[in-house]
């Protein structure tokens, strides 16, 4: 059970890392909470996942249970609520320069 709670989180690991690069790295709001939106929910996944494993089946597995459930119904709210406000502020979407 360990090592597969072990591949799990490193896996996760690997998807937030992802997630935290295309933030630093894309060039405006729309693109970086693309990034994050999809890279963050199957990073945390995996990750909650990994410690359900590890934590094995007691009083925790139902908390972290919550906590993805509350993650997978937040998450896309969340960055649909971001795009929608920065299009409102007047914000427009990144366009690459013609040369």
């Amino acid at each position: 059970m360990d090592v597969l709670a072990i591949i799990l989180i490193l896996t996760g690991l690997f998807f937030l890392i992802v997630a935290a690069i295309g933030v630093v790295r894309l060039p405006d709001v729309f693109t970086r909470s693309h990034a994050v939106s999809i890279t963050d929910s199957l990073g945390a996944f995996l990750m909650l996942m990994g410690i359900a494993v590890h934590e094995g089946f007691n009083l925790n597995i139902f908390k972290i249970l919550a906590v993805l459930i509350l993650l997978y119904l937040q998450n896309p709210v969340i960055a649909h609520a971001t795009i929608r406000a920065a299009l409102r502020a007047g914000l427009k979407p990144w366009e690459r320069e013609s040369t």
